[in-house]
């Protein structure tokens, strides 16, 4: 496995589910991929890997959305800031 499957999988699964909780891709991420492309970050919660969140980026370009405050990415709307990736 290497990052970009990683990031094709997320891809898959926020087109799926319409969202993707950054949580919830952390665990099924470490139980189908393994704990590699996880870790703990400085504040004391799970995140993934930095290259796996390029990959991500890179695949999903400004097409989907990080929503700040849900912790989720999402599909962008026409309502979102087309400035930013970040969203509120």
């Amino acid at each position: 496995m290497t990052s970009e499957d990683i990031a094709r999988w997320m891809a898959e699964e926020l087109e799926r589910r319409g969202s993707l909780c950054q949580e919830d891709a952390v665990q099924d991420i470490a139980k189908k991929f393994g704990q590699d492309f996880t870790y703990e970050n400085e504040n004391g919660n799970p995140a993934i890997r930095r290259d796996v969140l390029a990959a991500f980026r890179r695949l999903t370009k400004d097409a989907i959305v990080w929503e700040r405050g849900e912790r989720l990415w999402r599909k962008r709307t026409k309502y979102d800031d087309a400035e930013s990736r970040m969203q509120e």
